[in-house]
């Protein structure tokens, strides 16, 4: 069920941001350190991007989710991204949050939810 709903969050995920302007590079990317669940292009900058989605609001907002050590992950992994370019670009790293609520989804997109 958790891993459904987390498919259909990314997927969903993928609409709302291309709708928003960004420039999808790469979704799912792995290492053996971890995951980032999308990498895009949003005017000129390189953005990696959390998503989490819920199926309410229960456990809190889906963005509260991003602890520190999520944080530490997921800037590994983009590190390890970087290195295989020729130039570093400027990035961030955004969070999109997913929940529903009667049964439709609702979007918070934290841009520039993170430093590391």
């Amino acid at each position: 069920m958790r891993l459904r709903l987390g498919k259909e969050g990314e997927r969903l995920a993928g609409k709302f941001l291309k709708k928003h302007g960004y420039n999808l590079i790469k979704q799912n990317y792995k290492t053996p350190m971890g995951e980032i669940d999308i990498i895009a292009q949003d005017r000129g900058t390189l953005v990696f991007i959390e998503v989490k989605t819920r199926e309410n609001f229960e456990f809190g907002q889906p963005f509260e989710a991003v602890n520190h050590t999520k944080k530490q992950k997921i800037a590994r992994v983009a590190l390890s991204y970087l290195k295989r370019l020729k130039e570093t670009p400027a990035c961030r790293f955004d969070v999109l949050s997913i929940c529903y609520k009667n049964g439709a989804p609702e979007f918070e997109l934290i841009r520039d939810a993170f430093e590391v």
